[in-house]
C-alpha cells in the first residue's frame, strides 16, 4: 500500500531517537521539503512482477527485477570462453531475463555486452532490443574529477560496449573525505543531457552522502547495495531515505555468492576437505559477511529454514532468497551472479517472479535472522566495508 510523505516523516520523527545513532537524521528533517520538490524518483511494476521502471524527473529506465550480474566473468570463477557467454547471455535474454550489470573493472564484461548487444541487433526483433538493458559501473581513483576526465572514461564504456548511450552509469566513489565524487557525478549529469547517458545511478553510497548528492541536485535513481537476507542494513537508514525521495534499491550479494543454496545445506567447514569448498572470491566474501553476522552454525538453522520453505513452494532455496529481497522496502531489482557458459540457473530466477511468500514464511525466517547480530552496528552503513582501513 502506498505511503504518503507526510505519514512517513511522522513515522520517522517518532523513532528519530531509537533508529539513528547521529545527529544526521535531526539536521535533515528540515530539508525534506527539498526533496519533495526537487528530486522525486518513482518506481512502476508491470507484467507480473517481473519489470520494473526507474524513475527521477524525465529520467527513466525499465529493467527486468532480477537482474544478470557479471562480476562473475572477471576471473576468479573459472575461464570464460567468448562465444559461449554470448551464447549463455541471449539464452537468459531468451528466457526474460534481459537486463545484465557490469563494470568497468570486471574484467571482459563490458566487451562481452558489445558483442551480445551486436548479435541481437542482427538476429533479433527490433521490439526484442528494447527490452535489452546494460547496465555498467564507473570505479575511478579518488582524484580531481574534471569535465575532460569523465568524459573519458564513458566514453571507452560506450565503445567497449558499443552503444551510443549507456543505459544506466552507476557511479562508485572509495574516500568520502574527498568531496570530488560530486564533481564527478554532475559532469556525469551533463553527459546524460548530452545524451551519451540515459540514467546516472550510485553503488555502495552510505545514507548520508545519498543524501547530500541528492541535495545537490543530482537526478540518481537508484543505489546498488549489498543486501541478503542475512545483510539488511539497506532496510534501516537507507530504507528511510529512499522511502521520502523514491531512490530505489538495487541488491547484490543476495544469494551470498551461493552459499544461500543447497549445496551448503548441512555442511561443515570448520572440516578440511569436508564440505564445499570456498574457491570463490564470492564465496570468501559473503562467508565473512556469515562470520560476522552470527557463525555458521546460526547460518546453518537459516538454511534450513528456508530448505522448508523452498520444498513447500517446490522451489529452490535461493530462489527463496531473492524473493525475500526483493520483497523489502524500496528494492526495484536483485542480483544473480552468473557464470556464463560454465553453469546456468535460469529456471530458478524465473520461478522468483510467480513465488508468493506467505506471513508463516517470512515469520520463520525473521525467527532466525533475529538471531544474529545487527550488521549496521558491526561493519556500518552500506558500503563502509569497502571504505574500512
Amino acid at each position: 500500500m502506498p505511503v504518503s510523505v507526510h505519514s512517513v516523516i511522522a513515522t520517522n520523527l517518532a523513532t528519530t531517537v531509537v533508529s539513528l545513532s547521529s545527529n544526521w537524521f535531526h539536521r535533515n528533517v528540515s530539508r525534506r521539503r527539498i526533496f519533495s520538490s526537487s528530486v522525486k524518483c518513482s518506481v512502476e511494476t508491470t507484467e507480473a512482477d517481473r519489470w520494473v521502471k526507474l524513475k527521477n524527473g524525465n529520467d527513466s529506465l525499465e529493467i527486468c527485477r532480477v537482474l544478470n550480474g557479471m562480476w562473475q566473468t572477471s576471473g576468479g570463477w573459472g575461464r570464460i570462453d567468448r562465444n559461449d557467454a554470448v551464447d549463455a547471455m541471449l539464452r537468459h535474454a531468451d528466457a526474460g531475463l534481459s537486463t545484465f550489470d557490469m563494470a568497468d573493472h570486471y574484467g571482459p564484461a563490458e566487451d562481452l555486452y558489445g558483442i551480445f548487444i551486436n548479435r541481437v541487433r542482427r538476429e533479433r526483433p527490433p521490439e526484442y532490443l528494447e527490452k535489452i538493458k546494460g547496465l555498467t559501473k564507473w570505479v575511478p581513483p579518488p582524484i580531481k574529477m574534471t569535465s575532460s576526465y569523465v568524459r573519458q572514461n564513458i566514453d571507452i564504456s560506450r565503445k567497449r560496449m558499443d552503444v551510443a548511450a549507456l543505459d544506466m552509469l552507476q557511479f562508485h566513489w572509495w574516500d568520502y573525505a574527498n568531496d570530488g565524487y560530486l564533481d564527478a557525478l554532475k559532469h556525469l549529469t551533463d553527459l546524460k543531457e548530452e545524451g551519451k547517458i540515459k540514467t546516472v545511478a550510485l553503488t555502495n553510497f552510505d545514507t548520508e552522502r545519498l543524501q547530500k548528492i541528492l541535495e545537490n541536485g543530482i537526478p540518481v535513481v537508484s543505489n546498488q547495495v549489498q543486501h541478503s537476507i542475512v545483510d539488511m542494513r539497506p532496510q534501516q537508514r537507507m530504507a528511510q531515505l529512499c522511502e521520502l525521495t523514491g531512490v530505489k534499491l538495487i541488491t547484490y550479494g543476495t544469494v551470498m555468492g551461493g552459499l544461500l543454496s543447497e549445496k551448503f545445506l548441512d555442511t561443515n567447514l570448520t572440516i578440511p576437505f569436508a564440505g564445499p569448498r570456498l574457491n570463490t572470491p564470492s564465496l570468501q566474501k559473503y562467508k565473512r559477511m556469515v562470520d560476522a553476522w552470527g557463525g555458521w552454525n546460526l547460518f546453518q538453522g537459516l538454511l534450513r529454514t528456508m530448505k522448508s520453505i523452498s520444498t513447500k513452494h517446490g522451489v529452490s532455496i535461493p530462489t527463496v532468497a531473492v524473493r525475500y529481497v526483493l520483497d523489502q522496502q524500496g528494492v526495484a531489482g536483485s542480483m544473480i551472479g552468473v557464470r556464463l557458459g560454465l553453469a546456468e540457473h535460469i529456471q530458478d530466477a524465473n520461478a522468483i517472479f510467480s513465488l508468493v511468500l506467505d506471513e508463516e514464511d517470512v515469520n520463520s525466517i525473521q525467527e532466525v535472522t533475529k538471531k544474529g547480530k545487527d550488521l549496521l552496528q558491526v561493519i556500518g552503513d552500506c558500503g563502509d566495508e569497502y571504505r574500512r582501513i
